[in-house]
């Protein structure tokens, strides 16, 4: 009896996960000006970019909430067909080895979310942010950086308006030249998050 009704119990759930990944609308979740709040976190380490033999090699995390807009309706044939998102994102990043110090920062985010796989959304990104830092090493020395991305990923929908999401980042910070030294430095990049959706 056991047997039979875990058995049961499995089929129905393999039933509903299916029906729900067949009923996902993504052209009503990526509707035109629908809003889109993520919170996320991720860990980075930097590497040598340059192979220079002075290299601090730092490792971080950091942790954010974009807030997206869908400024057009869904775009594009077949695999390309997709939603355009652009956001703000607060930042925060903590180096923890082998300096503490932070960034704190705001900034401008670019996300193509690929629509055509049903409840699985591979993305593309970009971000530029700005803002302050004590971070003291010898590829960046002052009060101010930028901090740039690039990355793709992809997100599974729990539901038509909740997915979670994970990714890489290609990570640059820098100053742009306001101070001496500038040399900057490069970083890999996890990401994980969770998106809302609002009309």
């Amino acid at each position: 009896m056991n047997r039979l009704l875990t058995g049961g119990l499995a089929t129905l759930l393999v039933l509903l996960t299916v029906s729900g990944a067949l009923a996902f609308d993504s052209a009503k979740t990526f509707r035109q000006g629908a809003f889109v709040i993520s919170p996320e976190a991720a860990y980075g380490e930097q590497f040598n970019l340059e192979g220079k033999s002075a290299f601090t090699g730092l490792e971080f995390v950091n942790g954010g909430v974009r807030f997206g807009w869908l400024p057009f309706a869904p775009i594009g044939p077949g695999l390309l067909h997709g939603s355009f998102e652009v956001g703000v994102e607060p930042l925060y990043q903590r180096y923890l080895d082998p300096h503490s110090a932070y960034f704190a920062g705001l900034g401008l985010t670019g996300r193509y979310h690929f629509l055509s796989l049903g409840r699985v959304v591979p993305y593309v990104e970009v971000a530029a942010l700005a803002g302050g830092t004590d971070l003291r090493i010898r590829e960046i020395d002052s009060d101010f950086a930028f901090l740039l991305w690039a990355g793709s990923g992809v997100s599974f929908f729990l539901a038509d308006r909740k997915a979670l999401y994970a990714g890489y980042r290609y990570q640059h910070v820098s100053n742009g030249n306001t101070d001496s030294p500038n040399r900057g430095f490069e970083s890999h990049t996890g990401v994980v998050g969770v998106s809302f959706f609002f009309e």
